[in-house]
């Protein structure tokens, strides 16, 4: 099956490695700015006085200290303001919390409160499934949906029309096309934002199902009491 970000996630493992990738430079040159400062004091310490290093030769390597040493500096203020960013955009999405909000990601079903489900099947595609997934991602159900983008209130039922216990599932929409699955991903479903953090310099809201997934991935945003719409 199709993952989402957080499920909260290919997003969220590109961000990390982007944010892993910057701190691996930074350690890098700290690294380098190190032993070039150990080397300059050993080479001082140990030439030969009766023939010293060229003054040229010590200047260029003076230069190049002090390139290291800005380039640290800088990686160092560029972290610094990339984490303050952050925390200003977590605080202002803070407002967010109670609310819910639409994105590819599991939803948590109480048992009882039908869920909307927005499917974005393909236009060529001449059957529709919407396939459940329970949290261990276990398939335990699927229905038949029309090639529509309208949303469909998923009742909490399997294909069999057995109630499903309460928990976290996820709805992939498959797209087929004379017997042929076309495309296959994940719905987006609305969730209830529980928290707000900074995941790696982004923001990540972390909805009632437990899913994490990045701010940037909402597309829609509204009240708990909103209606859902028609299946």
């Amino acid at each position: 099956m199709t993952t989402p970000v957080t499920g909260a996630g290919t997003q969220q493992t590109a961000t990390g490695g982007a944010a892993a990738g910057k701190q691996s430079a930074t350690s890098a040159l700290t690294s380098d700015f190190e032993t070039f400062l150990r080397l300059m004091t050993t080479q001082a310490k140990y030439q030969d006085p009766l023939e010293p290093m060229d003054s040229s030769d010590y200047t260029a390597q003076l230069a190049q200290f002090s390139s290291v040493e800005q380039q640290v500096l800088t990686n160092e203020t560029l972290t610094s303001m990339l984490t303050a960013l952050s925390l200003s955009n977590m605080s202002q999405l803070t407002g967010w919390v109670g609310k819910e909000v639409r994105a590819q990601a599991a939803a948590h079903f109480d048992g009882s409160t039908p869920i909307s489900v927005a499917p974005n099947p393909a236009a060529v595609a001449d059957k529709v499934e919407m396939v459940i997934y329970d949290a261990e991602e276990n398939e335990v159900g699927r229905v038949e949906l029309p090639v529509s983008a309208e949303p469909y209130q998923w009742n909490g039922k399997d294909g069999e029309g057995e109630t499903l216990p309460e928990g976290s599932y996820t709805f992939v929409i498959e797209s087929s096309s004379k017997g042929e699955v076309i495309l296959s991903e994940v719905a987006e479903v609305y969730g209830v934002v529980e928290e707000t953090q900074n995941v790696n310099g982004e923001v990540a809201l972390i909805l009632e199902s437990g899913s994490a997934i990045l701010a940037t991935s909402v597309t829609a945003l509204r009240d708990p009491d909103t209606p859902s719409g028609s299946s």
